[in-house]
């Protein structure tokens, strides 16, 4: 927590569950990934946080971005950036929406199915194309290999296809799960991309990009390695309801902290005001705060980072979306 954010929450004394982000920090996180990887271009994921004075920051900063929608096209849109700094990077797209995105000057795609690549030959003649792979999630606190991605082989021919069909086979990418812990599946996921390559650059299939993805770690409850490990292992390799959806499983252990903290402490139970028997945050994680907590008093969730204002979008049970309070 930041002194900006600390001396908000004293002075203004929100009465709701809140967000607060410290636009400082964004640029800060943003210029040091930067720094750490000069041969990367940073492309923010607008379904992170689409808030308006986010977007802004990293325009003016000369972020790129990946989207999932026309909407968040149209979120970026807004801010002035211009079209050649966006990625389509939804696998799962509608044609119209293709062919509109294309319309606007967007040429970077991704696909992960024949399909898929068949809709942007249609819609989006000629464009950047890249492929999403399966890779081991192992590490991973969240991990994101049930849903995107083909396997290695098929990626292949569908980048065979794709130059076929007249596109311009620009990729692979692949993610190594949210809050990814373990160092060495970048060099799993990396080494299995640089076969790929040379695999295609003997069918005349030269790639040019290799998307990251994501799934450096913030810190929760437990210690991880700074961004410094992570970002030094890349490029050594290469040369629930109210925003807290990631507590599903209880894949994340956020840090608590209350205005009672120091004093004698118990086991809890922490759940959220919905009537839905799965609006419990942890279960099997023990978690002890200072008894002599009342009602009315405020509990902090410290990090809790990407997603947490889009996952409570919908006014469910009648209780309004989280407020996000960009500072």
């Amino acid at each position: 927590m930041t002194e900006r954010i600390f001396r908000y929450l004293r002075e203004q004394q929100p009465e709701t569950p809140c967000l607060v982000i410290d636009l400082d920090v964004v640029e800060h996180n943003y210029r040091r990934m930067r720094e750490l990887l000069p041969a990367a271009h940073i492309f923010y994921a607008v379904k992170a946080n689409p808030a308006a004075q986010i977007l802004s920051r990293l325009s003016g900063l000369g972020s790129k971005f990946d989207t999932a929608s026309r909407g968040e096209i149209e979120m970026v849109q807004a801010t002035g950036v211009s079209m050649d700094r966006i990625s389509f990077g939804n696998t799962i797209k509608k044609e119209k929406d293709i062919a509109w995105a294309y319309q606007q000057g967007v040429r970077l795609f991704a696909f992960d199915s024949e399909a898929e690549l068949q809709k942007l030959s249609r819609a989006a003649p000629g464009a950047r194309v890249f492929c999403r792979v399966l890779v081991d999630c192992g590490g991973a606190e969240w991990p994101l290999s049930k849903k995107f991605g083909c396997a290695p082989e098929m990626a292949k021919d569908l980048l065979r296809k794709a130059k076929q069909w007249g596109m311009d086979p620009y990729g692979i990418s692949f993610h190594v799960g949210s809050q990814q812990t373990d160092l060495e599946q970048w060099d799993k996921a990396l080494g299995q991309v640089s076969q790929m390559f040379f695999a295609l650059a003997e069918d005349g299939v030269d790639l040019k990009m290799v998307n990251l993805g994501g799934g450096f770690p913030a810190r929760y409850r437990a210690e991880v390695n700074g961004i410094e490990a992570y970002c030094e292992a890349v490029t050594r390799d290469i040369g629930k309801f109210s925003g807290l959806a990631e507590t599903m499983g209880e894949s994340i252990k956020y840090r608590l902290r209350t205005g009672r903290d120091g004093t004698r402490v118990g086991p809890v139970v922490l759940a959220g005001p919905t009537c839905d028997s799965a609006d419990i945050l942890y279960e099997k994680t023990e978690y002890k705060l200072p008894l002599s907590l009342k009602p009315g008093d405020k509990v902090e969730i410290l990090s809790t980072g990407a997603y947490t204002t889009t996952y409570s979008s919908v006014a469910f049970n009648g209780f309004a979306p989280l407020k996000a309070i960009c500072i």
